[in-house]
């Protein structure tokens, strides 16, 4: 009665949200939380009386498709059947957990991948339903407060990089390269220089580089590193001269892959746009250089930032993850738009996400993060991180060779341990070694890439003096280990490393085959014995289990119900 405005008057006085299509139609979409009262105050803003939602539903007879009727069993996994109380599945949800060795356990120094405190107080509005359950596409006169949150942490970010304009938009760091590159070939095109499709990529990049510019309809022309894991400038040179009329960009990551600052990374960017092109940087790193230097500052045109890095959301899980970009003054008519929301410019690239911010209800985490630690914590996060990396690598220095370092001998906020010298006099390959620090109650660095056979360590910001003091002891405790095998005085075979790691099942077991002890094996360093991470399972064929799937699991759909 009275129209769709009307209607959609009434609609609002009971907050509800629908879909106005501007066709005199309007899409209204129901979920598992809606009630029975819910459902009649619905029908009244349509007009109806006061029938009963109930007694009218039950007349309705719902006919489902053929092909979208489900036709199998569902939850016939013994897991669903085998807890019946909230006591019995607390504690089994307890012990998978105690299976994770996470923060809560110890330093977590996988290279790259930033693991850095994830603060309760940071953490606790992903908890609040204005936040959490807020939908994606509802009015944005509803969500005065997420908009304020957008806006402030766009220009924090914006500040941050020194960059001009920043889009929250993108899902990840994998598809903030995607969303650079898409704006980068944007400006081109609009350029009337859509042929340029030439992306350059050092060898050194992020994995996910080639593959980003590839989806992104770009052709990958890698240049080569030199001695010191510098991008070769002479290669360089010669790739940019090669494709200089179909030049779209380079991708680079700072600090490099290799854990250093590259001195030469300003004529690197010259050097492109002196050719046409864009300078993309991955910004993986950038928890060596919040408050230190801004990525616009040595010439980027574009960078994108993992949030679920170097600003604190946490990682796991199946994300989500969060990559924004920030770009500089040219390149701010092409950030992403969105189909339902008024953002963006006539010549944006379009969507990246299905959403207009991404996955929103995490951003509170990077927000309070920036909140709470200011500018003067900011960088002195990044100085820490810094330090602690190049702590390590000092006393570690003897015992482990650092591949690459600077011009002054330092690293930036890693290190890459080169453990491939070890394997002819003892036998003992990097994989010996991450699997013996589960024995110290560590998770493994980062193993064997970028280099094949090396270990990246970044301990961030995080970590105390004592935590990676414990850390590098365990190392130098491994590096002896190591030199036992070397000088015979522990079997070639049957060792330690070898063996690593020893479950509580093993080393408690009656048996016990090997020639050292049970001690040597389980406590090798004496802080573990009072607080000891047991690793669940014993050693397993890395190399067989990437080959081959293997599922301890019953089978799906014919799992035992009585089991």
């Amino acid at each position: 009665a009275g129209g769709v405005d009307a209607v959609k008057a009434r609609l609002a006085e009971k907050r509800i949200n629908v879909r106005d299509f501007g066709d005199g139609s309007l899409g209204i979409s129901l979920d598992q939380t809606v009630l029975v009262e819910d459902l009649h105050d619905l029908w009244s803003c349509f007009g109806a009386g006061d029938e009963n939602p109930e007694a009218v539903l039950a007349e309705v007879e719902v006919d489902y498709p053929a092909e979208i009727a489900r036709t199998s069993d569902f939850m016939t996994h013994p897991v669903f059947h085998r807890h019946r109380t909230e006591t019995t599945l607390l504690r089994y949800i307890t012990e998978l957990q105690s299976k994770d060795l996470s923060l809560a356990h110890s330093m977590i120094p996988l290279g790259s991948c930033t693991m850095k405190l994830n603060a309760a107080s940071e953490m606790a509005p992903v908890t609040w339903p204005e936040f959490g359950n807020l939908h994606p596409f509802a009015p944005q006169a509803q969500a005065e407060g997420y908009d304020a949150l957008f806006r402030s942490l766009e220009s924090w970010l914006a500040e941050i990089t020194g960059f001009a304009g920043v889009s929250l938009q993108p899902n990840a760091g994998s598809q903030g390269e995607y969303a650079g590159l898409m704006t980068i070939r944007a400006y081109h095109e609009h350029r009337g220089e859509g042929n340029r499709d030439a992306c350059i990529i050092p060898v050194s990049a992020h994995g996910t580089n080639p593959a980003s510019a590839v989806v992104a309809g770009m052709r990958v022309v890698p240049v080569t590193c030199n001695d010191a894991g510098d991008i070769d400038l002479e290669d360089l040179k010669r790739q940019i001269e090669a494709h200089r009329d179909r030049l779209a960009a380079i991708m680079i990551t700072y600090p490099s892959t290799h854990g250093v600052f590259e001195e030469e990374v300003r004529e690197i960017c010259n050097l492109v746009h002196e050719a046409g092109g864009l300078v993309y940087m991955d910004g993986a790193n950038m928890n060596a250089m919040v408050g230190l230097v801004r990525p616009a500052e040595l010439g980027a045109d574009v960078c994108h930032l993992n949030l679920h890095k170097t600003f604190c959301i946490p990682h796991g899980g199946g994300g989500p993850g969060m990559g924004p970009i920030g770009v500089a003054e040219h390149l701010t008519p092409y950030l992403p738009s969105h189909p339902l929301v008024d953002m963006g410019t006539d010549k944006s690239l379009g969507p990246v996400s299905a959403a207009p911010w991404g996955s929103p209800s995490i951003l509170p985490i990077t927000w309070a993060y920036i909140a709470m630690m200011g500018g003067d914590g900011l960088t002195d996060a990044s100085k820490v991180a810094i330090l602690n990396a190049n702590y390590i690598a000092k006393r570690l220095e003897g015992h482990f060779e650092v591949l690459y370092t600077g011009a002054n001998g330092r690293v930036a906020h890693e290190c890459i341990l080169d453990c491939r010298d070890f394997k002819a006099d003892s036998g003992v390959q990097a994989a010996d070694i991450a699997k013996r620090l589960m024995d110290y109650g560590f998770h493994a660095p980062t193993m064997s890439w970028p280099v094949v056979g090396t270990l990246m360590v970044e301990p961030t910001e995080s970590e105390s003096k004592e935590e990676i003091d414990r850390f590098c002891d365990a190392m130098i405790a491994i590096s002896s280990e190591i030199q036992a095998i070397a000088d015979g005085t522990a079997d070639a075979e049957d060792n330690v490393l070898r063996n690593a790691p020893h479950t509580a099942r093993e080393v408690g077991g009656d048996e016990w085959s090997h020639p050292y002890p049970r001690s040597k094996a389980a406590w090798p360093a004496q802080g573990p014995r009072d607080h000891k991470y047991w690793p669940p399972v014993g050693r397993v064929d890395d190399a067989f289990g990437d080959r081959n799937l293997v599922c301890a699991c019953p089978p799906w759909g014919e799992a035992d119900l009585d089991a």
